[in-house]
């Protein structure tokens, strides 16, 4: 290719089950940002005079001819993250084909500001497909670390495999982030998947491991305000293990509840008390553009985590957000769950999933998905087991056997779009998903009433939490005895379940081909031990054509 040298400007995208609150935080407690909180989010190298690149560098979002790269320079040490403090500052980029950066194929430079919380993307253009790069950010004479990127194959591409690290729910104050490290130790990664909840919003100490804080965030306080959310993407994005899978592999994001806050809604969340902590709107507006300044995501639409990724003629990729368009969590006071009138993903977008499923001209159709489609009821649970269970789904501790913060709560969508792939002969769709804490491996079928005789529309692998509480830490008890009563009961009452794990840690890692995509799955051996080790636990597969999810029995 040849070498072709062009700038790039900065993307500025800003974007119940119960009324219930977790915990009520007085606005008052947010006031304190510009002090402690707002230092405690950098390392302390940050107390020196010239331009840092204190968080790390990033690149997400690729496609066959460029990736979005993204950086956070700190051009003085008072220009901390929420700060609002630091001068105007250019930052130059480079993309080169060695790691030395001697084959330059692309420069450019942006201007980091307080108004974008000194953060900058590249959207880099005119690369090579299916190749990989190297790049670097530099500011005052100070360089960033040189980080790997990759590109997609071309869209008309003959690809014969893809291989994806896939993650969720990473909660900063209960564990180290060793999932992230194992992914990068890898060399093997097209990219890296995250399925939402990178950062979460609650106050220091109410949400750690068992109950403990393993590492404190920052700021201490719940984050209400866009300095808030500022401060806490600036945490995340100091832990070591997080910065080395950036440098490794672009990602690949959606948003869950948590970047805004618990089971959130256009109109609210569990986690919020309107008035007391400001309005939902201000809230949710700053919890959006923080997330766009923060993460080099590259929304198809102002505002939104939707949009569709493409990988050759082997898969495409659509990328659902599930926060932005869905109706308040079915309750009493809200609606059944059967209502035709209520949505999970709004009009627009389920249209639009429809259509891009139905035209797909590639081999796999797979499905970025942050909460399970596929249907689960609870069974026959011990009380004892039905309530720690209930508590980690957010479901009434009486017991309600299903989580309507999933899709189970929004049936009619599911219906519908399960309906569209059978009437449109639609083959090969797997929705990838998080947020539940657990491992899954699930036929998605479409009247979870009659299966096996009712047929699979697609299957399902959720990946479970790299550090948020499971089931197991819930009742407090030592890893594996929860799963061993209740995931025979769970797969019991749900036929099309062939496997759960209830009580472990850990990522997936997706590898594709035309004859089958399988799941491997990986668990590490203590949350709280910054050198956790990893170990394989399982790997299911579904073939081309099924519909089903099988075992296989080495991962990949």
């Amino acid at each position: 290719m040849t070498s072709r040298y062009r700038s790039a400007g900065a993307a500025q995208d800003p974007g119940s089950l119960a009324p219930r609150r977790r915990t009520v935080v007085k606005a008052a407690a947010a006031s304190a940002v510009l002090a402690g909180p707002l230092a405690a989010a950098l390392p302390a190298r940050a107390a020196t005079g010239a331009p840092a690149f204190l968080h790390g560098v990033a690149s997400g979002d690729p496609l066959p001819d460029g990736v979005l790269l993204w950086t956070r320079v700190t051009p003085v040490p008072e220009a901390i993250p929420g700060s609002g403090l630091g001068p105007d500052t250019e930052v130059g980029w480079v993309v080169a084909r060695d790691k030395a950066l001697t084959d330059v194929v692309a420069k450019g430079s942006v201007t980091a500001t307080a108004a974008s919380d000194h953060t900058v993307k590249a959207d880099v253009r005119g690369l090579a497909p299916a190749t990989d790069y190297w790049f670097r950010f530099s500011a005052g004479g100070t360089d960033s670390p040189v980080a790997r990127t990759r590109t997609a194959p071309a869209a008309d591409a003959d690809v014969a495999s893809l291989r994806f690290g896939v993650v969720s729910c990473a909660n900063w104050e209960a564990g180290y982030f060793s999932a992230y490290r194992h992914l990068a130790a890898r060399a093997d990664l097209d990219a890296w998947l995250h399925l939402g909840d990178y950062i979460y919003e609650y106050r220091s100490g109410e949400y750690g491991a068992r109950g403990e804080v393993v590492r404190p965030h920052a700021p201490a306080n719940e984050i209400l305000t866009l300095a808030d959310y500022r401060i806490r993407h600036a945490k995340y994005k100091t832990d070591p293990d997080l910065q080395a899978l950036h440098l490794k592999a672009p990602v690949i994001a959606i948003w869950d509840d948590h970047e805004f806050a618990d089971n959130a809604w256009p109109g609210g969340a569990v986690n919020h008390t309107e008035g007391a902590e400001g309005t939902w709107a201000a809230r949710q507006a700053a919890a959006k553009q923080a997330y766009f300044e923060w993460m080099p995501v590259r929304p198809a639409l102002a505002g939104t985590t939707y949009r569709r990724l493409r990988f050759g003629r082997l898969a495409d990729l659509s990328l659902l957000d599930l926060r932005s368009f869905r109706s308040q969590q079915a309750s009493t006071a809200s609606g059944s769950v059967d209502d035709p009138d209520r949505t999970l993903t709004g009009r627009a977008q389920l249209d639009w999933l429809k259509a891009g499923l139905k035209t797909s001209d590639t081999r796999w159709r797979l499905v970025g998905n942050s909460v399970m489609i596929s249907p689960f009821a609870i069974g026959s649970l011990s009380a004892d087991l039905l309530k720690p269970l209930a508590k980690l789904l957010g479901l009434p501790q009486e017991g309600i056997a299903l989580n309507t913060d999933q899709w189970d709560g929004y049936t009619d969508d599911r219906r519908e779009l399960l309906a569209h792939l059978r009437a449109n002969a639609v083959t090969n769709t797997v929705f990838l998903t998080g947020d539940i804490h657990m491992a899954w491996a699930n036929d998605v079928p479409v009247d979870a009433g009659t299966y096996p005789l009712s047929p699979s529309a697609a299957t399902e692998f959720v990946v479970t939490s790299v550090t948020s509480d499971n089931l197991d830490d819930i009742v407090k008890v030592p890893e594996g005895t929860v799963s061993a009563v209740a995931a025979p009961v769970i797969k019991a009452a749900n036929r099309h379940v062939h496997w759960v794990d209830t009580d472990r840690h850990g990522y997936g890692v997706l590898d594709i081909t035309d004859e089958r995509a399988q799941m491997d799955y990986y668990v590490l051996s203590d949350r709280t031990d910054p050198g956790a080790r990893s170990t394989w636990a399982r790997s299911y597969r579904t073939r081309s054509g099924t519909q089903k999810v099988e075992r296989t029995y080495d991962p990949v």
